[in-house]
């Protein structure tokens, strides 16, 4: 469950105030712990039930393992409302069980955590990032 103490608490969530009131979310299915950490769970199609996707250092990280999840979960259907559809593996498939979901969408999500941490390490932060989730899988 979200709710605004878990958001935009900590300096390592670096979501944007709305005009002094509400955070407004960078990515859709991510969400800020109160201690700096980004989790993402996504609702399953036609239930009530919830995957957790995992824990993430970044946003990037937890975004991108809510994008595999969607896809995994509806197909193409969701394709334009991804957080980083051209980061979508190939690989990707719609016919996982939710165990297999919850599972690549973690490797996808950590490997973008660390190739993502590496590189804000290395590269000045105007600059874009060139990576892709096939790199780690």
């Amino acid at each position: 469950m979200s709710t605004s103490s878990d958001e935009g608490i900590s300096s390592n969530c670096s979501s944007r105030s709305v005009g002094g009131t509400n955070q407004e979310k960078m990515y859709k299915g991510v969400r800020c712990r109160r201690w700096g950490k980004w989790v993402s769970e996504i609702r399953v199609p036609g239930s009530r039930e919830r995957l957790w996707l995992g824990t993430y250092s970044t946003p990037e990280g937890a975004a991108v393992a809510h994008d595999v999840a969607s896809y995994c979960l509806r197909g193409n259907t969701c394709l334009h409302k991804l957080n980083f559809p051209s980061m979508l593996p190939p690989t990707a498939r719609t016919d996982l069980s939710p165990r297999s979901i919850q599972k690549a969408a973690s490797d996808a999500g950590m490997a973008i955590d660390a190739r993502f941490i590496t590189s804000r390490e290395t590269v000045p932060s105007n600059d874009t990032l060139d990576i892709s989730v096939d790199d780690y899988l």
